[in-house]
């Protein structure tokens, strides 16, 4: 009881210095919440809702369970999870943050997952995409292409040796094999697909209006821990806190023989990952290696407005927080500890000076290629895209309630 009430003082104290700070610095908390306004309305919301759209007609139909059942032999053995995990990983990686917690939260509800395999899953699902990595970070921040598959193995190395240690996470989920058939295994998948398909007896129209409403929710609630944060980020910086904070840092940055200009970024990434990773690539002081291992820590670490975004997604069942928060801690060391041993093998050997005909081709990303041009056209059409969408959820909404009443 003791512990509530300190918990409830400390959260009151906070929620007092952050109001009583917005009012003491309106430009700054004005412009800080423009630029998370601007990175949701421009890159998140337009780059996530069709994984979100498509994700949920894909379980509708009947598909997911169908993968499910094909994976099984392979995430069961690994990870200790069952088969659709596999689908929640792709699309994780495939669409970022926080993706793999959302579709992990609509299997747990379905009764897909237990309570256990729910909080291994969701803590190796969530990551990073490939887009934000190469356009944003390699090629935005660091004006680096070839330094987004350094960032990308890391990343997703450190991602997989997540999902391997969870496997040890929980008690032994019984798990009775029912897919014996060997080589019926696709006869099996698509009888689950058919059978899935017809116990969601909603019609095709009344699928996508739940799929618009439930994404276009999400989105909404992943946009205003956007701009919260970052707005937190700026008032901190302002009053010194992060300051305060590098200096703890500075001394572990020190015994590394990191430099010191590096504390900020540090700091600044726990919060925000765009934010930390471009102050990161700004330091001058600091080699590319240096800059790189920090900023793959920042990325695996996915910084506390993503983890505030999955809590939110996660407080809807019983899977637990916890295991998440400490997997982003691994996930951050891991990628770190290989963005340092990849560094010779990957980057070193195919990408400085001379490269070798056998390098890693990343000529998509360079400027003037095509996925270069989708990030920088994402940008500029994803207000449009955000706006249309938002209008068709609020009509949607609105015929929802006439018919309620």
């Amino acid at each position: 009881m003791f512990f509530s009430k300190l918990k409830t003082i400390f959260l009151s104290i906070c929620a007092i210095i952050l109001a009583v700070s917005m009012i003491t610095y309106p430009k700054e908390s004005f412009e800080a919440s423009i630029r998370g306004l601007n990175m949701w309305w421009e890159i998140v919301f337009p780059s996530l809702l069709p994984f979100f759209l498509v994700s949920e007609m894909l379980i509708g139909f009947g598909v997911v369970k169908f993968i499910g059942v094909l994976l099984e032999p392979l995430m069961r053995p690994l990870f200790k999870v069952p088969g659709i995990g596999g689908f929640v990983w792709a699309m994780g990686m495939a669409s970022g943050f926080p993706a793999g917690a959302k579709l992990t939260v609509r299997m747990r509800q379905e009764g897909q997952l237990t309570q256990i395999e729910a909080e291994r899953l969701v803590s190796f699902t969530n990551s990073s995409n490939p887009l934000f990595i190469f356009g944003a970070v390699a090629v935005g921040f660091f004006h680096n292409p070839h330094l987004g598959v350094l960032l990308a193995l890391a990343h997703y190395l450190g991602n997989i040796c997540v999902g391997l240690i969870m496997r040890f996470y929980g008690k032994e989920t019984p798990y009775k094999d029912k897919d014996k058939q060997g080589r019926f295994i696709v006869r099996t998948a698509l009888s689950a697909l058919h059978q899935t398909r017809l116990k969601d007896k909603r019609p095709i129209g009344k699928l996508l209006g739940d799929a618009v409403n439930s994404s276009i929710q999400t989105l909404l609630m992943v946009g205003g821990f956007i701009i919260l944060f970052s707005v937190i980020n700026k008032l901190l910086f302002h009053l010194h806190i992060t300051a305060i904070l590098a200096k703890v840092f500075d001394l572990l940055l020190s015994a590394l023989s990191f430099p010191d200009m590096l504390s900020i970024p540090f700091i600044s990434g726990l919060f925000e990952i765009t934010l930390g990773s471009d102050l990161t690539s700004q330091v001058q002081d600091a080699t590319l290696l240096q800059q790189a291992i920090i900023t793959s820590f920042i990325l695996g670490f996915s910084g506390f407005s993503v983890q505030a975004q999955v809590a939110s997604i996660l407080a809807q069942t019983d899977i637990r927080f916890k295991p998440f928060f400490f997997a982003r801690i691994a996930q951050g060391l891991f990628a770190s500890l290989f963005a340092l041993l990849l560094w010779k093998p990957i980057y070193i050997r195919f990408y400085q000076n001379e490269q070798p005909s056998n390098a890693i081709p990343v000529s998509f990303f360079e400027e003037g290629t095509l996925l270069h041009s989708y990030f920088y056209k994402l940008m500029e059409w994803g207000p449009l895209i955000t706006i249309l969408s938002l209008s068709i959820y609020v009509i949607l909404l609105y015929n929802r309630l006439q018919k309620n009443h």
